[in-house]
């Protein structure tokens, strides 16, 4: 298969990936009395669970950012630390993998939030 085109599906197929998970949390919000919260922490845990049960991976394989960035993602690295420095380390492992995993993405998450607002200066409402 061609580069170009191989590239050209993999945008379409993480575009695809992507906005199947932001409609799926849209009809939820739409047609349950679930919070934007509950609704994040169900996508937090469906990442902990396919992480969990090893079937992540594949679906990572196939989707790549497009399950990856999403909050579903974040459940994943979560899990895999966990489970890693479990290993490592034994019990108190499984409390820290998760953090040490995900640090630098959430420094530059919490850096970028601080950039943005000394841009924009948000109000509250």
């Amino acid at each position: 298969m061609n580069e170009a085109l191989k590239t050209i599906l993999d945008y379409v197929i993480v575009f695809a990936v992507g906005g199947a998970l932001c409609a799926v949390a849209q009809l939820l919000i739409i047609k349950t009395k679930l919070t934007p919260a509950r609704i994040l922490v169900i996508f937090l845990i469906v990442g902990i669970v396919l992480e969990g049960v090893g079937v992540y991976k594949y679906v990572y394989d196939f989707a790549k950012a497009g399950i990856s960035i999403p909050i579903v993602g974040f459940g994943a690295a979560l899990t895999k630390g966990a489970v890693e420095w479990a290993g490592k380390v034994g019990f108190l492992g499984a409390f820290a993998g998760g953090l040490i995993h995900t640090a630098f993405g959430l420094g530059v998450a919490v850096v970028a939030s601080y950039l943005v607002t000394l841009v924009f200066s948000p109000k509250s409402k």
